[in-house]
């Protein structure tokens, strides 16, 4: 690659920026973007999409952040909690399969669904997952997935299961001192925090009892982590603002 293409590359990287830094200032974007938020949260749009096959049940923006992220950090293992169809660790192992080597995802929910995990097992990509059965908060659970990922070098983490404050602590606190350096901690549906009580009366997750609450607190003693707020911003549209924890030392 010559110079001239360098500086090409550079630019564009540099106006990136620049735009997104802009975005701080821009209050009726950010406001448009909030009430979206919570327009597409009424609609049920995260349920809307696949990833190659399987459902996924994620915002397409958080889906792509997610992928600038493993392909930065290249992890070894992603470890994620809550399954469901399964859409996630299809998407985590397709990466892993792209960047090449040995990476697994580490899938945990307490309930493996007969026939999501039939589907699952019958994926071209399984061989790049590993699932688990049992509580994401169970010290047997966690002390399995440490003895899966003995020597690892780099490691990410993505929580998506049970949203309730205390639920969501404990896994931060069990699953965190797995993160590598210059790794994330991504935490999904932060942004529950931010939505009415009867968009969701019938979970035990609310307005101050979410995944957003238990970042809070967790950050409180886990200077190690800081939340990367240059990719919410980048985002606009994401349900985990204040989510994606990078670990800093």
């Amino acid at each position: 690659m010559n110079n001239n293409q360098l500086e090409q590359i550079g630019e564009f990287y540099r106006e990136r920026d620049e735009r997104i830094e802009s975005y701080k200032q821009n209050r009726q974007l950010k406001k448009s973007a909030d009430d979206f938020i919570k327009e597409l949260a009424y609609a049920r749009y995260t349920s809307n999409f696949t990833w190659l096959g399987r459902p996924v049940i994620q915002m397409p923006q958080d889906i792509v952040a997610m992928q600038e992220i493993i392909w930065a950090v290249k992890p070894d293992f992603i470890i994620e909690t809550g399954i469901a169809h399964g859409g996630s660790l299809i998407f985590s192992a397709s990466m892993l399969e792209l960047i090449g080597g040995n990476g697994k995802v580490i899938g945990i929910d307490i309930d493996i669904r007969q026939h999501n995990r039939i589907e699952i097992e019958k994926h071209p990509l399984y061989h790049r997952i590993v699932m688990i059965e049992g509580s994401s908060v169970d010290e047997h659970v966690a002390e399995q997935v440490k003895l899966l990922t003995t020597g690892a070098k780099s490691i990410a983490v993505f929580l998506d299961s049970n949203h309730t404050h205390n639920h969501v602590l404990k896994e931060l606190q069990f699953y965190t001192p797995l993160v590598s350096i210059g790794s994330y901690c991504v935490v999904s549906d932060t942004g529950i925090e931010y939505l009415s009580k009867d968009m969701i009366e019938d979970r035990p997750w609310g307005p101050g009892n979410n995944p957003m609450t238990a970042v809070w607190e967790f950050l409180k003693t886990h200077p190690e982590f800081e939340i990367d707020t240059s990719i919410e911003q980048k985002l606009l549209i994401t349900s985990a603002p204040n989510g994606y924890l990078k670990r800093m030392m």
